[in-house]
């Protein structure tokens, strides 16, 4: 990797970790209470690298297998996040390398992670993916599909359910996202709510490159960014 690839990465994080700075000042939030999931889709190994030895150690990948992949060639101790839609037949292959699966979009594939921890003998964390925009090309629960839900998925004791995660309609602006990202932040209170106070959700993993901003203002805990990390290289 060259000298100037190494120094546009650096230069990117460096922009990215101050306009979270600014978003969590806006908001009257810390700065440590959102995590930066680097998204690795279209990135190069070696930029991977550079990232993680900048002090990245979130990754997040959209495809199970390549997750899988990279995962057995970076370090042990890279929290690996999948982001991307999960099929019930690659659920036994990415448990052992992914520290938080986001995508749980579904009663039936929650119920198969059940079982595939109860094999494994593990307690995985999970996020209920929700399509609060209600848009066809999207996965997720539908909200009303969620609650109605809810008091089956809050009794399982096999999985750890840390929050919800929500992707923003396209358009252009970040504002399209606000009210999405807000209610699903009340949708989790709801949740929360009706738990009696066995299920906290303090995840809310919401925010990507163009409105990661307002994801933290409106409470994400987690944000999704890959081309703004790798802005101006060759892949992006």
């Amino acid at each position: 990797m060259t000298t100037e690839t190494r120094k546009r990465i650096e230069e990117n994080l460096t922009s990215i970790r101050e306009r979270i700075a600014r978003a969590c000042q806006v908001s009257g939030r810390l700065v440590d209470e959102v995590t930066l999931i680097a998204v690795t889709k279209y990135a190069e190994l070696d930029w991977v690298r550079e990232l993680i030895d900048l002090g990245v150690r979130d990754l997040g990948e959209a495809r199970p297998q390549q997750l899988v992949a990279r995962a057995r060639e970076l370090p042990a101790d890279i929290c690996w996040h999948l982001i991307g839609h999960l099929q019930r037949n690659k659920a036994e292959d990415i448990l052992p390398f992914t520290r938080m699966i986001h995508s749980v979009d579904s009663v039936r594939l929650f119920e198969h992670l059940a079982k595939s921890a109860i094999t494994r003998q593990s307690k995985p964390k999970v996020l209920l993916e929700v399509n609060v925009s209600g848009e066809q090309s999207k996965d997720g629960f539908d909200p009303t599909e969620l609650l109605a839900a809810w008091p089956k998925l809050q009794t399982c004791d096999l999985l750890e359910i840390s929050g919800l995660m929500t992707m923003a309609p396209l358009g252009d602006g970040s504002e399209i996202a606000r009210p999405v990202f807000r209610r699903l932040r009340e949708l989790r209170d709801r949740l929360r709510i009706e738990s009696n106070g066995r299920w906290q959700l303090p995840e809310l993993s919401m925010g990507m490159s163009g409105d990661f901003e307002v994801g933290i203002e409106e409470g994400a805990t987690m944000i999704r960014l890959g081309s703004c990390l790798f802005e101006g290289l060759s892949a992006y």
